[in-house]
This record gives structure tokens, C-alpha cells and sequence, in this order.
């Protein structure tokens, strides 16, 4: 009767033993050393038997000409493919661009504040002393900030000005004018009217500005844009009378100046 079967523990795996390689012959000492060890290779080989060294590496690249570095600017350029002339070109590109800005400097600041006028809202502004150069009795300068259409300045010829001088400088954004004696349709003819105003806006600085108005021979309001900045004093002139005859003069209502708030 045969024994019975009994549990065994299992055995430890056990490693296969490495199997030993002949060694390969040496190779005959012919051929192109290599640039980096010195190794011998023979001929046909791409890298060196030793270091893997690249054995015949390819010619380098025919530089871009200069030209062709510029741009884009972000191009990846070879070793004396015009490094330096690519620089001065960019060098020259942001030159041009800071002169450029410098002399449009004034008009890049105009259009800023233009905007700003057309955006932002006006209020009206007092001048704080009026003086005229010539008045016809019981109608002074005075009468054209005084808010009463019915009251005007009697000039009596044309060239007669008018200085209006403000407190404190101000952005002047409108200049409303009433023409004539009153903006009442009845008695606007009564007196001879300009049709034309030379303004002349002094700021703090100085600096004078002059602008022509051309008036409407009509009664009412009428609203020009001046837009300039810092105004001290406002001057001005009648021109152009109509209706002026013998026992008349020339008649403005009322003048009007806003700022920007």
C-alpha cells in the first residue's frame, strides 16, 4: 500500500543563472579615430564603438542673412546670422517710435481732453470782473453776465471789446451767446447786432488762443465749442455789424461760459 499524500512547504524561487557571452573580438585598429576619445572605428560607422560620439556630424547651416532675422521678432536665429543688425534695427524701430510719440505728444492730449469733454457733463462759470473798452450809456458790459436777456451791452461802433477775467483758470468747454437787444422776437431789431466775434482766450500761462464766431441774425441762445484748457481771461470784439444806423448801436445780450465738471 503506497504512503499517503502529505502538504509540503513550497521551495524558494531560485534566479536563473546568467548565461555567459563570448567576448566579441576586438576591432582591427583601422579607421577614423573619434573626435571625442580617440577610439579607432571602422569605416561606415555613425558613432563611436566606445562613447556613442556622432562620427561625421553634418555641416553647419549657411547663416540667415540679416534681413531675414528682423522679423518676427521672436524668430530663432543662428550663430552670425546678423545678431547685430537685428538689433539696431529694433533699436532704430523704438527710437522712431519715442520721437513719434514725443512730437504727437500735444495732439494725443487734445483728443484725450475731448473726449473728456464729451463725456463728462458742464457747469457755468462767473467771471469775476467785466470791462469793456467802449459803452453807450445805461447799457454797461456788466448787463451780459447779469442772467437777463432783456438787458444788454450797447457798443457804439464795431472793434468794441469786452473782457471777461475768472477767478481761478478753468477747462472752457462752451460759449453761449445771446445776439442783440433781447431774445424776444419783437425787440431783437430795435438795435444793430454783430455777426461776427473774435475770441481770444488767455490761460494762465500766457498763452493766447483766438477763434472767429460766426453769429446767426436771430434771436435766441446760440452755443459754440471752445475747448480750452486752463482759461484766465476771455476777450471779445464785434464784427461785422448789421442794422447799424444813425441813433443805433451795436447790442449784446448776454454771454455765457461753461467748464467741464
Amino acid at each position: 500500500m503506497p504512503p499517503p499524500i502529505r502538504p509540503v512547504r513550497p521551495a524558494k524561487a531560485v534566479a536563473p543563472r546568467p548565461a555567459v557571452r563570448p567576448v566579441a573580438a576586438a576591432d582591427a585598429e583601422e579607421g577614423a579615430p573619434c573626435p571625442a576619445c580617440g577610439a579607432l572605428n571602422a569605416p561606415g560607422r555613425r558613432f563611436c564603438r566606445r562613447c556613442a560620439t556622432l562620427l561625421n556630424p553634418a555641416e553647419k547651416p549657411v547663416p540667415l542673412p540679416w534681413w531675414r532675422t528682423v522679423w518676427p521678432l521672436r524668430r530663432r536665429v543662428r550663430a552670425g546670422s546678423g545678431r547685430m543688425a537685428r538689433l539696431l534695427v529694433v533699436l532704430a524701430v523704438v527710437s522712431a517710435l519715442c520721437a513719434g510719440g514725443f512730437l504727437l505728444l500735444p495732439a494725443g492730449r487734445a483728443l484725450v481732453e475731448d473726449t473728456r469733454d464729451k463725456l463728462g457733463k458742464s457747469k457755468p462759470v462767473t467771471p469775476v470782473t467785466v470791462e469793456a473798452d467802449a459803452e453807450t450809456a445805461r447799457h454797461p458790459a456788466t448787463n451780459t453776465t447779469d442772467g437777463l436777456s432783456n438787458r444788454y451791452w450797447g457798443a457804439p461802433a464795431p472793434g468794441s471789446s469786452v473782457t471777461y477775467t475768472f477767478r481761478k483758470p478753468f477747462r472752457f468747454v462752451d460759449l453761449i451767446v445771446t445776439n442783440g437787444p433781447s431774445k424776444n422776437p419783437e425787440s431783437y431789431p430795435r438795435q444793430a447786432r454783430a455777426l461776427r466775434l473774435d475770441l481770444e482766450v488767455t490761460t494762465k500761462d500766457g498763452e493766447r488762443h483766438h477763434k472767429e464766431l460766426t453769429l446767426s441774425d436771430k434771436p435766441g441762445p446760440q452755443t459754440f465749442p471752445v475747448r480750452v484748457s486752463d482759461t484766465k481771461k476771455v476777450r471779445l470784439t464785434l464784427r461785422s455789424p448789421v442794422g447799424l444806423t444813425e441813433g443805433r448801436h451795436l447790442a449784446l445780450a448776454e454771454v455765457e461760459f461753461f467748464a467741464r465738471s
